[in-house]
């Protein structure tokens, strides 16, 4: 306590991290991300067309793989919507920032890796006078503080065919598991061919209104290979992936098994008097990449 009654807080050990830094592992990871799809869900799309037995979903499969193998060859977008950049930033609480301002860094990210990269532009400055920004931006950005001393960046572009498809209901308490996988697989249902399937489809359950649709989008970031931690969720998960695929949506919807290939669910508290539920449908290319500074 200094003698006029001001108090200073001598603040040790703050790693200090130039956000140009952070500019340009943005750009690499969204051009990264919408060049290249995770090995999981790779692996996945080859299982599913070898599970094919009907002649027409087989052959989709097959061209999907080839698809994601000629992007790899080429060097371009696995998909020509390269969607609304999706940032998530986790933040030691040692870190200190420095250089300018962190989200502005991440819009300028967006904006180098869209041009350098020559991904589509697809975001306009308003909803209804739809002018187009030119650039990508601005990004939509997720930031949580935690421990430590890292910052951990993960960009997930989100095309918009598979994005319309997605819903939310407020359930009341007394609503059940199997309802709320009723609710998923009229989503899914609903959605048809149009979300390009077969689909990865993050589940969002519990929080409030909006929480639940950030844990339903975060859900996709989540390893298709990778089970929710809690048991009860992870046969929630396996349960409605059966339901899914046995809507005979198929792949492109033409009909077959692979309806959907993985569904992640995250969840969390919620209030006495609600069970919020949220459905973020991603297309069979649902692409994430992240990075470490």
């Amino acid at each position: 306590m200094q003698p006029n009654g001001c108090i200073i807080l001598m603040v040790k050990n703050m790693r200090e991290i130039d956000v140009r830094e952070v500019t340009e592992t943005v750009k690499e990871l969204v051009i990264k991300a919408n060049k290249l799809l995770p090995d999981e869900l790779c692996s996945l799309i080859e299982k599913a067309g070898e599970s094919e037995t009907a002649e027409l979903p087989k052959k989709i499969m097959g061209e999907l793989v080839n698809n994601l193998d000629a992007a790899k060859q080429l060097d371009i977008p696995i998909c020509q919507d390269t969607g609304m950049a999706v940032i998530f930033i986790d933040i030691g609480q040692d870190v200190h920032f420095v250089g300018g301002d962190l989200y502005t860094a991440i819009n300028e990210g967006v904006a180098k890796g869209y041009t350098d990269g020559l991904l589509r532009k697809s975001v306009v400055r308003d909803p209804f006078d739809r002018v187009n920004t030119e650039d990508n931006t601005p990004a939509i950005i997720h930031t949580r503080i935690v421990s430590g001393d890292k910052v951990k960046i993960t960009a997930a572009p989100k095309g918009f065919g598979s994005e319309n498809m997605s819903a939310m209901k407020m359930f009341t308490p007394s609503a059940t598991p199997e309802d709320v996988i009723n609710f998923v697989a009229e989503t899914v249902k609903t959605a048809g061919g149009n979300p390009c399937p077969p689909v990865v489809i993050g589940v969002g359950i519990g929080g409030d209104f909006e929480y639940c649709a950030y844990l339903a989008k975060k859900a996709l970031t989540r390893s298709v290979g990778v089970r929710n931690d809690n048991p009860f969720y992870e046969k929630m998960e396996n349960d409605m992936l059966e339901r899914l695929n046995a809507l005979n949506i198929g792949p492109q919807g033409f009909g077959g098994k692979t309806t959907a290939l993985a569904v992640n669910i995250e969840q969390a508290p919620t209030h006495i008097a609600g069970l919020p539920v949220a459905v973020n449908v991603g297309c069979h290319v649902t692409r994430h990449a992240e990075a470490e500074i």
